[in-house]
């Protein structure tokens, strides 16, 4: 039997509503390597953001090794007035886990996340991410190795590592952990990304959290475009605690926006001009970043237009933000004329 859901989980579900006031799942935005830094976060609470953030998957064995730890304290930075995400730690050690999850609460963190999907190659040959779906006893050791700081534990994982079928071995044993919310990424690791997420296999899933552990709440990952594709199928499928979305925001910076909106490249091009401008402040303040990274969000911004691909091309072609700020103040009195027709 699960345990009870803890205050901070309930204030998320409590605080989870429609523009109307009634109760809905709660969205969350994918923790995503290279992405879900401080400063992507932030232009996305800008945009429309989620109830839930989570932080870019953070190497345990490295938050507790002498001379590795401040390698990956940008991963973990949280900017002051910034909605405190959930930190998310991949590992295979259960004593570097425990002691990594002890430092959380001294930063700030109210809640941590065990990444037990993640498909790269060279998580799996360090018997993390996803390899855990194949040592079962691994993932339990590295589940209560998480509960020693005492703040809410949850995981997110994969149907199964070969097959999507491997769920029925693999959630019950997650859900009998005492965990507070089980996130389901509906493919299997073999599949990656390349087949369509098994909603098939939502209600199996939902039947199983009812039977072995009703306290513990689901959330699913995988294919949810935007709010509206979210809550399409929380109605097709009843129960439904969370809905995450991972790359459906990298297509649409507006993707948690309860209530579609036209929104005018004025408004997209400010968007980029903040995550610019963050970047500066994370970069001088506190760890460098690579400036190659940010070339990734161009797309998101500039599209729409008719030389947007042409203007994206000279933008990957530039080494600072301020080249990228040089040629966006050059094409923007183009591209905002371009939008003020269209209205």
């Amino acid at each position: 039997m699960s345990v009870e859901l803890s205050p901070y989980w309930q204030k998320i579900v409590a605080n989870a509503k429609n523009p109307d006031g009634s109760a809905r799942p709660f969205f969350s935005m994918a923790p995503m390597e290279a992405v879900t830094d401080t400063v992507f976060r932030r232009v996305i609470a800008q945009s429309a953001g989620p109830d839930v953030y989570y932080t870019e998957f953070t190497n345990a064995s490295s938050m507790v090794h002498p001379k590795a730890k401040f390698s990956v304290q940008g991963r973990l930075a949280v900017a002051p007035g910034e909605q405190q995400p959930i930190a998310q730690l991949w590992g295979s050690r259960p004593e570097e886990l425990a002691g990594a999850v002890k430092l959380l609460p001294k930063m700030g963190y109210q809640a941590v996340d065990l990444n037990m999907g993640c498909p790269d190659g060279t998580v799996i040959k360090n018997s993390a991410g996803s390899d855990l779906i194949r040592h079962p006893d691994r993932a339990l050791a590295l589940i209560e190795a998480g509960k020693q700081a005492g703040i809410p534990l949850s995981v997110k994982t994969r149907l199964g590592f070969y097959r999507a079928e491997e769920f029925r071995e693999w959630l019950p044993i997650l859900l009998q952990a005492d965990i507070q919310v089980l996130t389901v990424h509906l493919r299997s690791r073999k599949e990656m990304s390349k087949a369509p997420a098994h909603y098939e296999y939502i209600d199996e899933i939902l039947a199983m959290r009812d039977e072995l552990a009703p306290q513990t709440l689901i959330q699913f990952n995988g294919d949810i475009a935007d709010y509206q594709a979210g809550m399409a199928l929380a109605k097709a499928h009843p129960g439904i605690d969370g809905l995450m979305i991972g790359r459906g925001v990298l297509e649409n910076p507006y993707a948690f926006e309860p209530v579609v909106k036209k929104h005018s490249l004025a408004e997209s091009i400010s968007l980029l001009e903040l995550q610019l401008q963050l970047f500066d402040e994370v970069n001088t303040a506190k760890m460098p970043k690579h400036f190659e990274a940010l070339k990734r969000y161009f797309k998101i911004y500039l599209r729409g237009f008719p030389h947007a691909a042409h203007l994206r091309l000279q933008l990957m072609e530039t080494h600072s933000t301020a080249e990228v700020r040089e040629i966006l103040a050059a094409e923007k009195p183009r591209v905002l004329a371009f939008d003020q027709g269209q209205a």
